[in-house]
């Protein structure tokens, strides 16, 4: 199987002035996951990796850069899926943690547990020895004028965040989507939510078949956008059984969307692979940022 890689970096309200970062950031992590796949290895390696880059990018609204809650704490959520055996590892809520994705990846590894959060989460990352970090760590200077800004409103709504295009505005989950070359699928989503969100919030992005979804019999996905829309529909899960019928990524992506939106009005992206490595994506927001190394090493990217 000839390996590829697509990324995503949110899917909202771009605005013109942060359309570089954007485009630089999922390149980046696009070209970290593809040159592991290039030296064979794993999908799965591939996607945390590529996610990883993106968590540290300040860019994105994932580990480094990450909203804040109500009462000013960073709290993320990441999963990891492996197509091969269904395999998934998910931490929500969780707290000084420079890189969730890989934390994730250690609960699916090093656990029989899917998803843990809250306090739980950080008790494993120091049981399995993923290195804490401070919140400072995380915290950029534009997110803290963020949350100081919001407390001032009387009113706050977080749909807008996603359907308006707003000058000087960060933001947005980063995920993965990858096919190594032994034709196993894998994705990853990570997150820092929605600004302002009550502490403990949990989006779609940690929850198997809504955040993320992999099956080597379909296909794999990765979602972002507006968290509880996404949820109710399990739009990742929904696009996978879409290519399953027979759909091309892209199709797929543009009817999960159109699901998702008719019965929830929801918003948002999803980028895809299915099981011979075609790579998809669509979203109903303003703009969505992307990246794709395809088959033959071919790239591609666009907001």
């Amino acid at each position: 199987m000839e390996p590829a890689m697509i990324v995503h970096g949110g899917a909202w309200g771009i605005p013109d002035d942060a359309v570089d970062a954007h485009l630089r950031g999922v390149s980046s992590g696009a070209e970290a996951g593809h040159g592991l796949l290039r030296r064979g290895q794993s999908a799965l390696d591939a996607v945390e990796a590529a996610v990883a880059v993106m968590e540290d990018d300040p860019t994105f609204d994932a580990g480094r850069g990450a909203f804040l809650n109500k009462i000013g704490q960073v709290e993320l959520d990441a999963m990891i899926m492996d197509g091969n055996g269904l395999r998934a590892g998910a931490v929500a809520a969780v707290r000084n943690i420079r890189n969730p994705v890989r934390l994730a990846r250690a609960v699916m590894e090093r656990s029989r547990l899917v998803l843990i959060a809250g306090p739980g989460a950080n008790l494993f990352a120091r049981a399995v020895g993923v290195p804490a970090c401070r919140t400072q760590d995380l915290l950029v200077g534009r997110e803290l004028a963020r949350w100081r800004a919001i407390r001032k409103k009387k009113r706050f709504r977080v749909r807008e965040i996603f359907d308006t295009i707003q000058a000087g505005q960060r933001r947005g989950t980063v995920g993965a989507v990858a096919i190594d070359r032994r034709g196993d699928l894998a994705a990853a989503t990570s997150t820092g939510g929605v600004p302002h969100k009550p502490p403990g919030r949990v989006g779609d992005s940690p929850i198997v078949g809504a955040g993320a979804y992999a099956d080597n019999e379909t296909g794999a996905v990765s979602a972002t956008g507006w968290g509880e829309p996404i949820l109710r529909v399990l739009l990742s899960k929904t696009a996978c059984d879409l290519m399953g019928d027979g759909l091309s990524p892209g199709t797929a992506c543009r009817r999960a969307l159109s699901v998702m939106r008719r019965r929830v009005d929801g918003i948002g992206g999803l980028v895809a692979m299915d099981r011979r490595g075609r790579p998809g994506f669509s979203f109903n927001t303003p703009r969505m940022a992307w990246a794709c190394v395809g088959p033959g090493g071919k790239r591609r990217k666009g907001i």
